[in-house]
């Protein structure tokens, strides 16, 4: 489908009507012609976010970006539904900022190895600026990882994009959609209080998980013992366990039906967001998931103790920096 837009650049055939997956291109597959023959005002850029984060004993730890590629292809496609508009796919952005594992206050955990904040931020600045010195005007960001720091990394970056280049640049999940849709899992009410406050790798991931690639999946998420607590609060005390392992909610209820259910409407929500924008839509309207959280006092508790230790790391990368000169 590439080659064909490229006839079609190249013969002067704009025009030319071409299949709506020609519309979706990768950028790690294109060369300067190509790029330069896009349409900039008629162009959205769309980040895929990832993490390396435990996912305790039966999800692989790129649990995170398996979700958000799946995602971030169905936000392409319905961009691309529309007529004039081209998606390019730029290369996913393999790490991210946090992991579960800072709710439990244990924050050197088998699994996870992020990036700290500012580390994370200047990325996706560093990124922001070059397509906004690019003519790029239109970016949307899918990266589905609930860590706080993680949010403001690219809630921020985000916003210098759009204060320096005059664009949108869109944290699609960042924001608090009005109306949000619930996926219909068929859970009983006995389910439901086992699952718990399901913030990671209980039911609902490992179900996304038993859809997108039931191969990563370890069987013993079937007979997994529940981590279930009500409150941000019930959570922190939770993981304090010496042998917490690694989740919360109950693996054991996962099925692949209730995945594609979790993320039929997840997209399809993200989708929504990203056509409203286009079509005019002020994002800024909506309150920030960031924001939102830090009214919990529980999540305060463990996002502050991870800055904290985010905090005394960068002193040691700082103090040895200045100990050869480079700083």
């Amino acid at each position: 489908m590439r080659i064909l837009k490229l006839v079609a650049v190249l013969f002067g055939l704009q025009g030319v009507i071409l299949p709506a997956s020609a519309q979706i291109f990768d950028m790690r597959e294109m060369n300067t012609t190509e790029i330069a023959a896009l349409d900039l005002q008629k162009t959205v850029v769309i980040i895929t976010g990832g993490v390396l984060e435990e996912h305790g004993p039966y999800l692989p730890s790129y649990t995170d970006g398996y979700s958000n590629e799946y995602i971030a292809r169905r936000v392409a496609e319905a961009i691309v539904a529309r007529p004039g508009w081209t998606v390019l796919m730029f290369p996913q952005i393999p790490v991210g900022d946090g992991g579960a594992n800072q709710v439990a206050k244990k924050h050197i955990f088998p699994g996870t190895y992020h990036l700290h904040f500012s580390t994370l931020r200047a990325v996706f600045m560093d990124i922001a600026s070059e397509l906004g010195e690019a003519g790029f005007r239109r970016v949307f960001v899918v990266s589905r990882h609930g860590a706080i720091q993680h949010q403001l990394a690219i809630d921020q970056a985000s916003d210098f994009f759009n204060d320096t280049y005059q664009g949108t640049m869109v944290h699609l999940d960042g924001v608090i959609r009005p109306a949000r849709a619930t996926p219909e899992l068929g859970l009983t009410s006995e389910e439901a209080a086992e699952n718990g406050l399901d913030v990671h790798s209980g039911l609902n991931e490992t179900s996304t998980m038993l859809f997108l690639r039931p191969d990563l999946v370890r069987p013993g998420y079937r007979t997994a013992q529940p981590q279930a607590g009500a409150t941000w609060r019930d959570l922190v005390t939770k993981g304090a366990a010496p042998n917490w392992p690694g989740y919360y909610g109950s693996p054991r209820l996962a099925t692949a039906s209730r995945g594609a259910e979790i993320m039929r409407v997840q997209a399809q929500e993200l989708s929504d967001l990203a056509i409203a924008i286009l079509d005019g839509f002020d994002h800024r309207t909506l309150r920030r998931r960031a924001a939102q959280s830090f009214t919990d006092e529980g999540v305060r508790d463990w996002d502050g103790a991870a800055v904290e230790h985010g905090r005394r790391i960068q002193e040691q990368q700082d103090s040895w920096l200045r100990s050869k000169g480079l700083k």
